[in-house]
């Protein structure tokens, strides 16, 4: 059985003449979350948004759950890249369902979700009334509702207060435990040091470090090291 729900060879993206990402490897072990840490424009997003279609590699392979990722398994992964996409003119509910009409999906899953996001109070109330924290948790909410195996965080703190970020953290905390892996993508030290089993360090475009996240482990003196290394000349 294949341990790693996720495996990137020597992926390679440039934008022009710009090498975004330059031959990552990363090996995402299944039900746990991995810590992908890097400098604002070190190619995080980039990397995570060929995982999920949204950009094509220019070369390299993706494995999905031990075989070629194909555009069939994006059913099985779900995402939040940048900010919710949301119609602030629904409720929570009217915004899960406009995505199970598409998906296909039962309308039993919108309880479902709103239940693990705690959101299942928010009645009458339009996602544009919602505050940081809120949003981000419907937006998570969508992501869930296809049941992924492997569920893309990109920068899903960016904006919350402390109060926030701390009720965002316990529910990422609880998804290994439901059957889906997490990859959280962060420049927050503090914030992956509290939540990942494992970690990825990229800078520059580049996977400068990727390990079992150990206990007492100076993260900060490692991703400044990593950072400096490998950091693109401006």
């Amino acid at each position: 059985m294949n341990e790693f729900i996720l495996e990137t060879k020597n992926l390679c993206k440039n934008f022009k003449k710009q090498e975004a990402v330059k031959d990552i490897s990363v090996l995402v072990k299944k039900n746990s979350i991995y810590g992908l840490l890097g400098p604002n424009g070190a190619g995080k997003s980039t990397l995570l948004k060929m995982v999920t279609g949204m950009l094509r590699a220019n070369s390299g392979e993706i494995l999905f759950d031990g075989h070629k990722w194909s555009r069939k398994d994006l059913r099985e992964i779900g995402s939040l890249i940048e900010s919710a996409p949301l119609y602030e003119n629904l409720t929570a509910k009217e915004n899960l369902k406009v995505r199970t009409t598409v998906l296909g999906l039962p309308d039993s899953r919108i309880e479902e979700v709103l239940h693990v996001v705690e959101l299942e109070g928010t009645g009458k109330k339009r996602a544009g009334q919602f505050s940081m924290g809120m949003k981000q948790r419907l937006g998570i909410a969508i992501a869930l509702l296809n049941n992924p195996k492997l569920l893309i965080l990109d920068e899903p703190t960016n904006g919350l207060d402390p109060f926030g970020i701390q009720e965002l953290r316990e529910l990422i905390r609880s998804f290994p435990k439901k059957g889906i892996t997490v990859i959280l993508s962060s420049h927050m030290l503090s914030e992956v040091e509290q939540i990942a089993d494992h970690i990825g360090i990229i800078s520059g475009g580049i996977l400068g470090y990727q390990g079992e996240l150990k206990k007492g482990e100076d993260l900060e003196k490692l991703f400044i090291d990593i950072a400096k290394k490998y950091r693109r000349e401006k």
